[in-house]
């Protein structure tokens, strides 16, 4: 493998696997996660947007527990550990069926009434869906343009709610392109902004190299927990588990402005 694709694909494994990879933020690109509903950011780094996602292909799907991004309808801070980030505000109005918990362990540490947020990466490059980050690039496509479709749910035990398998790839092809079944497409128009990938290892002071263009839906969804742990079981991507977060960044110069 060339020197160039295997720099980027330490990179990228080591943004998904949270080991941190920078020791300081002065020169780095804007950073993720953010408040969406914030549209102020004073980042100088500029890069263009990545393509619309129907023109990429989708190469890994995977899920945080807690939102990593804040905006008003999930805005309960859930504290600042590795699974800290944020709940849906709606959590507190779940009934006790949709709380009710499931015969045994779901994605090693989901239960309902958890928030998680679900990242559909997509590469420009011409690859296959897979494992980890690492996916989005090959030999031949070594500096890719990412792109992330980004859904925070409430987890629910409830069939009623959306069955995450139909949020899952399968094989799916569209227009010569690999694509995710479907992705949410009532919560809200995407508010979307340059970025860099996240994980729990990354702050403030030890930023994310990567750039990244990021489409967040505003509005929460229900998920059914059920479909989760069957997903969790057996996909494409080898995801057992619920990732961390990372802590938001708020401070304006690691922040693009958003249009």
């Amino acid at each position: 493998m060339k020197k160039t694709t295997m720099t980027l694909l330490t990179a990228l494994s080591f943004a998904f696997a949270g080991q941190a990879v920078a020791a300081s933020c002065e020169g780095y690109g804007p950073q993720t996660p953010r408040d969406i509903d914030n549209l102020l950011g004073e980042n100088k780094r500029v890069f263009s947007k990545a393509p619309a996602s129907e023109h990429m292909n989708l190469c890994n799907i995977h899920f945080h527990k807690n939102a990593e991004h804040k905006a008003k309808d999930f805005s309960v801070f859930a504290g600042d550990s590795k699974y800290g980030g944020y709940q849906c505000n709606a959590t507190s109005t779940l009934t006790a069926a949709e709380l009710k918990a499931p015969k045994g362990k779901v994605c090693k540490n989901v239960k309902p009434g958890d928030t998680i947020e679900v990242h559909w990466v997509h590469s420009s490059c011409d690859v296959t869906p897979g494992k980890g980050l690492g996916s989005c690039l090959s030999d031949k496509c070594a500096n890719p343009q990412l792109r992330v479709e980004t859904q925070v749910f409430m987890v629910v035990n409830d069939e009623n709610a959306l069955d995450f398998n139909d949020l899952d790839y399968d094989g799916n092809m569209v227009n010569g392109y690999h694509q995710a079944k479907h992705i949410p497409n009532t919560t809200g128009k995407p508010v979307e902004f340059l970025g860099s990938t996240t994980g729990p290892s990354y702050t403030e002071q030890q930023c994310s190299p990567l750039q990244v263009t990021w489409s967040v839906r505003p509005a929460c969804a229900k998920i059914d927990i059920n479909s989760l742990a069957t997903w969790c079981e057996s996909n494409e991507f080898e995801e057992d588990h619920a990732h961390g977060v990372r802590q938001l960044v708020t401070d304006p110069k690691l922040l693009s402005p958003i249009n």
